[in-house]
Formats: structure tokens, sequence, C-alpha cells
């Protein structure tokens, strides 16, 4: 089995209300030299065997018609995770 990770974040044009907020939090909190947070969607995908050309293009095509809103969402990533691990067992 594989495993592909999908990250969505918000258009640059479009207001980010949670990483504003994180982003107001942190200097708050002891954080400093952070000067901007935006906040997005990551997406772990399992797929039935190894991740290919195919699979990808297949899960970038989900990514853009289901796992964002086109409209205020770019799918910034579409990447097999070489760090999953074939005998993970967190699904089952």
């Amino acid at each position: 089995m594989g495993r592909v990770v999908v990250e969505v974040m918000p258009k640059p044009e479009i207001l980010d209300p949670q990483g504003k907020a994180v982003n107001g939090a942190l200097p708050r909190l002891g954080y400093t030299g952070i000067t901007q947070v935006r906040q997005g969607k990551r997406f772990e995908i399992t797929v039935d065997g190894p991740v290919t050309d195919e699979v990808l293009a297949q899960v970038r095509s989900a990514a853009e018609t289901l796992l964002s809103n086109p409209v205020i969402e770019d799918v910034v990533k579409v990447e097999a995770d070489d760090t999953a691990d074939a005998t993970d067992t967190e699904t089952a």
C-alpha cells in the first residue's frame, strides 16, 4: 500500500481568519519573529498498491474536484509519502 499527501491552502488573495488568529496569539505566548501564518488542510490518502504517476494524477484530480474549493483554495502539493510504513495499522 502507498500513501499520498495532499495539501490545500487558501489562495493568496483570500482572507485567512484562522491564520490571522494564530499569528496574533503567537507573540502573546512568547513566540517572536513570526510575521505571517496561513492555515490550510492536509489529507493523507492510502492507496491500493504503489504510488505511480497515474495514481498521483488521479489523486490530484480528486483534490481539485472534492478536497478543495477551487474558488478560494489551491491544491499546493500532491506527492507520495515516502515515510509511510507499509505495516501502518493506524486505519485498521
